[in-house]
């Protein structure tokens, strides 16, 4: 299969190989997305499920060998020293690690704070934002997640807003979809937040968020960006996105254990949200303010360092090319066979590792779940269904870096053979 000129591109990053990871990987000064050989490597460090294909990586990331071992000697750590170290030494431990985070964003440390998820940042920025009056509305997309769609629709209640759903096209454009949030906010003048969903968890749909940010601030509105798939999946800073509030995750494409999350407010903005009602004054203009998550897996938020490490000896950009390039190797293969439907552009700019697809005529969630399931019955493939679209359910593909060609290829054959039988 012929690689894109993005991937290529990408894939000339320079991927230094160091620490723990030294002895399985060589020092490379280029990696191409289809080098098996280099990412044999590299899936080796993951002890994945035997005689399962794995292709539901969306749930969250797998840690890396050296990840996992880096976490069960912090756990060790927290367990065996508890409140002497959590009263101690725990606070500067977090403050170093929550720098070099937010060094790799782009960020100002005072504009971040941990969460247990992307889910708990973005729940603390819909319900602190204090912007909206009675008689305002908020935007929301069918491919939003679930809890943050939920999220807006309860402001109905709580802020006597209007709430506004739109369908974003399918198949969709990249200006395609600028002009459906322009038209939305055209026809709903009192619009004054939007969410959106930089990829989407239901089809791996990528949006043209900056140009979106952009369009509505100059009308005054103000968006909060979900992020809990894109970072560590794309290849971005903060700048490229140039939002005022996000929801990241870590323990999603970053491979870090479970249970950390990341909330991002810009510190023009943090007035716009309100502090947490469970933190006492004095708030400061701070992101960590803006939560309060009670007593959390210390553990998990201590290896952070060690899941950055394992990543960027793999590379931003080299990591994202090989997961756009497994992605390609079936959903681009596949492109125009009669009866199935490819539900992310070939555009590279709509899509990076994550696509969903749909037989045409079963749109139906019972339907694409009995898909899924003979994925896994007939072809020991694992995926996922999923519903929301507008236009019906589908079944998601999520490559992880531990994937092969080979996986991508028996995928292939796996859905042609399904759809011979539809």
């Amino acid at each position: 299969m012929d690689i894109s000129r993005r991937q290529m591109m990408m894939a000339t990053a320079a991927a230094p190989l160091a620490g723990r990871i030294d002895a399985a990987l060589p020092v490379v000064a280029t990696v191409r997305p289809d080098d098996e050989s280099h990412w044999a490597k590299v899936a080796a460090q993951y002890d994945v499920v035997p005689d399962i294909i794995q292709l539901e990586n969306g749930n969250w990331g797998m840690m890396a060998r050296p990840v996992l071992e880096s976490y069960e000697a912090k756990v060790r750590q927290v367990n065996r020293a508890t409140s002497y170290y959590a009263r101690r030494g725990l606070t500067p431990d977090l403050i170093a690690i929550r720098n070099r985070v937010a060094t790799k964003l782009g960020a100002d440390p005072q504009e971040i704070a941990f969460t247990r998820n992307a889910t708990e940042a973005l729940k603390s920025l819909i319900s602190g934002y204090n912007r909206l009056r009675p008689g305002d509305a908020v935007l929301y997309a069918d491919l939003d997640y679930d809890s943050m769609q939920a999220c807006f629709g309860s402001l109905k209640q709580s802020r006597n807003v209007d709430v506004v759903r739109i369908d974003l096209p399918e198949p969709a454009t990249h200006q395609g979809l600028i002009d459906t949030y322009e038209q939305a906010l055209k026809a709903n003048p009192r619009v004054r937040l939007i969410l959106l969903t930089h990829l989407s968890h239901r089809t791996g749909l990528v949006i043209p968020v900056r140009e979106i940010v952009a369009m509505a601030r100059a009308r005054g509105v103000d968006a909060i960006v979900d992020a809990a798939h894109s970072w560590g999946q794309i290849d971005f800073s903060l700048a490229d996105l140039d939002a005022d509030f996000i929801g990241f995750n870590l323990h999603k494409w970053w491979g870090a254990p479970l249970g950390v999350g990341l909330i991002y407010i810009r510190k023009t903005k943090i007035d716009l949200i309100d502090p947490d009602i469970g933190n006492e004054p004095p708030f400061g203009a701070n992101a960590y303010a803006r939560v309060h998550t009670g007593t959390v897996d210390f553990a998990a938020q201590l290896t952070v360092p060690a899941a950055l490490d394992f990543q960027d000896a793999i590379g931003g950009p080299a990591r994202a090319a090989r997961l756009s390039y497994l992605r390609d190797r079936w959903a681009e293969t596949l492109r125009g066979t009669a009866g199935l439907e490819i539900l992310t552009p070939a555009d590279p700019r709509l899509h990076c590792g994550i696509t969903a697809f749909r037989y045409t005529g079963h749109s139906s969630a019972s339907q694409n779940a009995a898909i899924a399931r003979r994925l896994l019955d007939e072809h020991r493939i694992f995926s996922v269904q999923r519903d929301g679209p507008a236009r019906g359910a589908c079944v998601r593909i999520t490559p992880a870096l531990f994937n092969s060609a080979d996986d991508m290829d028996a995928l292939v054959r796996a859905l042609r053979s399904i759809g011979a039988t539809l």
